[in-house]
């Protein structure tokens, strides 16, 4: 319930003083006779009264004040497991029940006073019943409802659940701020299960040289028998081996493949099925491997060490298609013939060259050829000495200050594109420290980062790029990365925009221009099948501006030879294609447009995985999910025992929260206020003309 009540700058005595101030200039003006009658004389006495009181009043600054209450429902959220495990074990008679069950606990809990919310494993609200979601995150899922609802007051969860978990960490290990109600469902019989429990493998290996894959074979409730696994490459047995089985244990199966062909290759992993097996999908799987030529070689120079390497070797060997080498003199050195500039992909000169010279003859090596360089300032660069060796950074004076800025990205970089979610975290990184002075950079230097200083964005880059006609160079003006990707950990459990920024900071500087005028490409080089493939192209002219308008026709072939026709219209801000119901394999595709009357073409290589990490084991786990309810404080039902749970929450209380808001508001601000000193002045206007006064 609402409350107001006037307040008074000054003493509320003030109040008679305008009411004997207004009835005596309502006097004055109202005691001589008039042309209207005794009764209208006292009316218009009156309304002049109470207007001229009106005035004076506000004339004291009364303020409102308001109290306003808000009532705030306990919430409970429904959190439905939609993965396909789940679906797979229950006919539609158990999920309509299952349905029912939960429609029935949702209108007990509203009539108990609760706000409920019904959400599935990405946090999203579930408008259908359906078992689809291709893996099972429990924690993650628990960890999105205290996100979503944080400024809510939680009083509890209730997860129904197969208690099957095969992405992120166990439920167990993570504290929540609520009690979790498991209801479990599912089968926990012990059936007879032969099953790919894991491959391990390189996605990319080099052409002509053998690569390991390692399939874990899990055996479950099977008599002493041989385990037979073949690796296979389109219908081709490139490997078979058996090993004796005895009783529920874990087969290791190590295969030696050679890699002949380039380009993304399927091989296929195949176990004998065994009698008795009720789930025999898992006895399949197929892994892609990307063949490739050669190892990409990127070399850090720095004179001391320092934890931006450490960060900076994370991203590079995340990718396995580089070859990370560090040279710092006297402690980490490469050989001689390694540091031949020629043979270097990317150089990063950290805080190099530095002020006691020890890495100036490597740098000045490199700055006479036609590697790409990154480099990354510190206290000990020799600022100076790198802008006599024509290096696009230099200042007008030499810098004998610095300065904490924080980082923001520019919406101006064209290279290449970071996800918003990259953007957004980017944001929240701590401050390092730049030379403070007046930069010259380069017309033809694009920033990827700018200069924040507190909430003002500067037009002073951070990091940016310079990308010449020879080669490109990247320089970051301050050292302590390491900060970002650690702030980033602490906060969010992950790096993935630590190194989604510098890993496509780094392939960008490593690759060699593309002076192709046509370009179009699938954005990654591997899709699941539950999500589209989504190819982007490009158009330019002679000087390589954007253009758009053209038609691009993509042809897509299959392992089967099958083909199959897309065509789009590339527009400013539309210039990728979504194909969506692909099944898994590789497809090879040709992109085809018009430009200047001639045909240009691209080709390559794409595959589509399944992913059915669902249908690995079939076997509820109630276990987890009753110590997960016990160290929350909540308890587990079975499916079967749905009525104990609608018991126990009928005993739960609905604790509401009153919350009240203050705010304060001068009267003479209030419309409402205006308007009727509006009307009233008005009415006596009115009255006095249609009486012939005026």
């Amino acid at each position: 319930m609402d409350q107001q009540r006037i307040i008074f700058e000054s003493s509320p005595a003030y109040i008679l003083l305008c009411a004997i101030l207004a009835i005596a200039a309502s006097f004055f003006l109202y005691r001589d006779r008039h042309p209207w009658s005794k009764l209208w004389n006292r009316i218009l006495f009156g309304a002049r009264a109470l207007l001229t009181f009106c005035l004076l009043f506000l004339l004291l600054g009364p303020i409102v004040k308001q109290i306003k209450n808000i009532f705030e429902k306990p919430l409970l959220v429904l959190l439905v497991d939609n993965s396909v495990s789940v679906g797979e074990v229950m006919d539609s008679v158990s999920v309509q029940r299952v349905e029912e069950n939960l429609s029935a606990v949702n209108s007990l809990l509203e009539d108990q006073g609760f706000d409920v919310k019904t959400v599935n494993l990405k946090g999203e609200d579930r408008l259908e019943s359906t078992f689809s979601e291709s893996t099972s995150d429990l924690n993650g899922a628990l960890k999105k409802i205290a996100n979503r609802f944080e400024s809510s007051q939680i009083s509890g969860v209730i997860l129904l659940s197969d208690g099957i978990y095969n992405e992120g960490i166990s439920p167990l290990y993570s504290p929540y701020p609520f009690p979790v109600f498991t209801v479990g469902v599912g089968d926990t019989t012990q059936r007879t299960d032969v099953f790919i429990k894991d491959v391990a493998y390189n996605k990319i290996v080099y052409q002509g040289n053998k690569f390991p894959v390692r399939v874990e074979v899990m055996v479950k409730n099977l008599p002493s028998e041989f385990i037979n696994v073949t690796l296979s490459h389109r219908g081709k047995v490139l490997d078979q081996q058996s090993k004796p089985s005895t009783g529920d244990q874990l087969l290791v199966f190590d295969f030696q493949p050679m890699a002949d062909e380039q380009g993304i290759q399927k091989l296929d992993i195949s176990i004998d099925v065994k009698q008795g097996e009720y789930n025999t999908v898992n006895n399949r799987g197929s892994v892609f491997i990307e063949v490739v030529e050669g190892k990409k070689k990127i070399l850090l120079v720095a004179p001391s060490p320092h934890p931006d390497i450490k960060a900076l070797r994370e991203v590079v060997e995340q990718n396995p298609n580089y070859d990370f080498l560090l040279h710092i003199p006297g402690i980490e050195e490469q050989k001689a013939a390694t540091l031949i500039p020629d043979k270097i992909d990317l150089a990063i000169f950290h805080q190099s060259p530095d002020l006691k010279g020890k890495t100036r003859e490597i740098f000045q090596a490199f700055v006479n050829s036609q590697t790409s360089l990154f480099l990354i300032l510190g206290l000990q660069t020799d600022i100076p000495f790198l802008a006599k060796q024509g290096m696009p950074v230099s200042f007008e004076a030499p810098p004998r200050d610095h300065d904490e800025v924080l980082p923001v990205t520019s919406a101006t970089f064209s290279y290449f594109i970071l996800s918003s979610q990259t953007n957004n975290t980017v944001l929240d990184y701590p401050p390092v420290s730049v030379p403070f002075g007046k930069l010259k950079i380069p017309g033809n230097s694009l920033p990827l980062l700018l200069q924040r200083v507190g909430s003002v964005t500067t037009e002073k880059p951070l990091l940016y790029v310079n990308a010449g006609d020879n080669r490109r160079i990247g320089v970051m003006l301050g050292e302590g990365l390491w900060r970002w990707r650690l702030n980033e950990f602490e906060r969010l459990e992950s790096t993935v925009a630590f190194d989604e920024l510098f890993g496509k900071l780094l392939q960008y500087l490593s690759t060699a221009d593309d002076k192709r005028k046509f370009r179009s490409y699938p954005v990654k080089q591997e899709f699941s099948d539950t999500e589209a493939v989504v190819f982007e192209s490009q158009v330019y002219n002679d000087i390589f501006e954007p253009i758009y308008g053209n038609t691009i026709d993509i042809e897509l072939v299959d392992e089967q030879s099958k083909r199959s026709q897309y065509t789009y219209t590339i527009n400013p801000g539309n210039v990728r294609y979504q194909i969506g119901g692909l099944q898994e394999g590789v497809y090879r595709y040709t992109a085809k447009t018009v430009l200047k009357d001639k045909d240009e073409i691209v080709r390559g290589e794409f595959a589509v995985v399944k992913r059915q990490a669902e249908l690995q084991d079939l076997t509820a786990d109630f276990d987890m999910l009753r110590k997960l309810s016990a160290n929350s404080g909540g308890k587990f039902y079975a499916v079967n025992r749905f009525d104990d749970l609608r018991d126990e929450l009928r005993k739960t209380e609905a604790k509401t929260i009153l919350h009240s808001e203050e705010s304060f508001n001068a009267m003479v601000n209030l419309k409402w206020v205006f308007w009727l000193l509006l009307l009233m002045v008005s009415m006596e206007w009115f009255a006095r003309k249609f009486f012939g006064s005026y």
